[in-house]
This record gives structure tokens, C-alpha cells and sequence, in this order.
């Protein structure tokens, strides 16, 4: 089976708002596309097979005589930075951000209710924060495995720098030390939001991130454990354009797919 092609696109430092506005857009062509294809296979379907009575709302694609996997759906990667900004997830909470609005409208940075899954996190230069819109039934419909996914991809590429990257049992993201009391610190966070399996949002690795940040925060409504960076743990700045490329190449190996830029 051909790989699949991922459109890749580097949105450089960019607003939140304009990178999720790009990213709806690109899900709401790629779920309108689904729908079409859908209502074609069904009217194929029962012109075919006219004895069976199978109402649209439980058409299952899964078990349709037509396939899915090559309908013209697009799957796209962005990579950007944000300027300073908060952002709540679906299941977050307020008592997590430890600033006012004021207190952020004076230090300039922005805030944001999302729909993302997750909690509380902070987006700022020098963090990869990467956007994977991908149709999910093109590779398989299982969000954990996608959320596992992911975490190898970090877990893959910090590892290039010696830098050894870890599961947190029952968290989500990528972690230095986890179960070590008191010295465990994330390095990379996700959220990610899923419609008719097409996905958006994604992960926020800290390469040379201004991590004082975080102190405003309980980072993903998670307490007593620390943050980190690449450049934390290594002790000196990263090239910040070879993550990225190390994160394309790795995003290849792990998804399967063709990187097209």
C-alpha cells in the first residue's frame, strides 16, 4: 500500500487565534470532503444492494463494499511558534491560571478558552509547537494509539540529542523522570481534538522555551511537577530549524507517511 502524503507547512511565529482559524479550516474542507463521500457510497450502496434498508445515521464506513482510504481528503503538518499565550483546554479548569486578566493584559500575553482535550498549558517562542491534520481512518481509528504516537515521535527525536524521554502512566505527553518523586518535569505537552476523525491541535516541544511562563500556571492542572526544556537539560541553547527537521523526518517513520513541502 502507497504511503500516505502529509502537506507540510511551516506558519513561523504566528498568532494563536490565525493558526487555529487555519487549522478549522483545513478540518472543516476535510470533513465537508468525508460527508460527500459518504452520501455517494450510501446512494451507491442501496442502489446495488436495494433490498437492504440502511438508514444514513448508522452507515458504518467500516463495514461499507466501498473504502475511504483513498478519497481526496488532505492530511497536513504545521510547525509554528506562538507569541506568549495560555491556553484551556475543554476539561480545564480557571482555578489552574494564577494570573488575572489584567495581570496577562500587562505582561502581554494572550489567553484562550479552547477546544482542545486537556488543561492549562503555555505556548511562546522557541517551543515547536506542531499541528498535525490528519484523517484519521486513513491510518486507524484509535485516538490513544494516536496520542502514543505522538509521545514516540518527541520520544524519538529528543532522544537524537541524549536526551532520554519517558510515558507518565496516566498522563498524556512526554516526560523526563517520570515516577522519580519530586524530579519529574514534562517537556513536551499535547491536547489534540478529533472530528469524524480528522485531527487538530497537537504537541508543544520546549526546545529553548522561556520557561518562567509556566510559574503563572499549573501546567496541564498538574501539581507539584516540574517543567523542562531541551536546553534546560542539556545545558546550552538547541538549533531550533535541526529540531524541526529531526521532527519531520522522525513524524515520517512513525506515521508511515510521504512528507510533502
Amino acid at each position: 500500500m502507497d504511503k500516505q502524503r502529509v502537506l507540510f507547512k511551516d506558519l513561523g511565529i504566528i498568532d494563536y487565534k490565525a493558526a487555529w482559524d487555519y487549522q478549522e479550516e483545513l478540518v472543516k474542507a476535510n470533513v465537508a470532503i468525508k460527508a460527500e463521500i459518504r452520501k455517494s457510497n450510501q446512494s451507491e450502496f442501496n442502489t446495488q444492494y436495494p433490498t437492504f434498508n440502511i438508514q444514513h445515521s448508522a452507515y458504518d464506513v467500516h463495514h461499507s463494499p466501498f473504502t475511504i482510504h483513498h478519497s481526496p481528503t488532505t492530511h497536513h503538518l504545521l510547525f509554528c511558534e506562538h507569541l506568549p499565550v495560555y491556553t484551556l483546554g475543554k476539561s480545564g479548569s480557571m482555578k489552574n491560571v494564577l494570573l488575572s486578566e489584567q495581570e496577562m493584559d500587562e505582561r502581554e500575553i494572550e489567553f484562550f478558552k479552547t477546544n482542545r482535550g486537556g488543561d492549562i498549558t503555555f505556548h511562546g517562542l522557541q517551543q515547536v509547537v506542531g499541528y498535525p491534520v490528519l484523517d484519521l481512518e486513513k491510518f486507524y481509528t484509535d485516538i490513544g494509539k494516536y496520542l502514543r504516537d505522538l509521545e514516540e515521535l518527541i520520544i524519538l527525536t529528543i532522544d537524537e540529542y541524549g536526551i532520554k524521554g519517558k510515558r507518565s502512566k496516566g498522563e498524556t505527553g512526554v516526560w523526563i523522570e517520570p515516577g522519580a518523586k519530586g524530579k519529574e518535569r514534562k517537556i513536551c505537552a499535547m491536547g489534540i481534538r478529533c472530528s469524524r476523525w480528522i485531527t487538530m491541535h497537537g504537541f508543544a516541544l520546549n526546545v529553548n522555551t522561556d520557561l518562567s511562563y509556566f510559574k503563572n500556571i499549573i501546567p496541564c492542572g498538574i501539581q507539584n511537577k516540574l517543567v523542562t526544556s531541551m536546553e534546560k537539560e542539556l545545558g546550552s541553547k538547541v538549533d531550533f530549524e535541526e529540531v524541526k527537521q529531526k521532527l519531520k523526518s522522525n513524524f515520517e517513520k512513525v506515521f508511515h507517511v510521504q512528507i510533502i513541502s
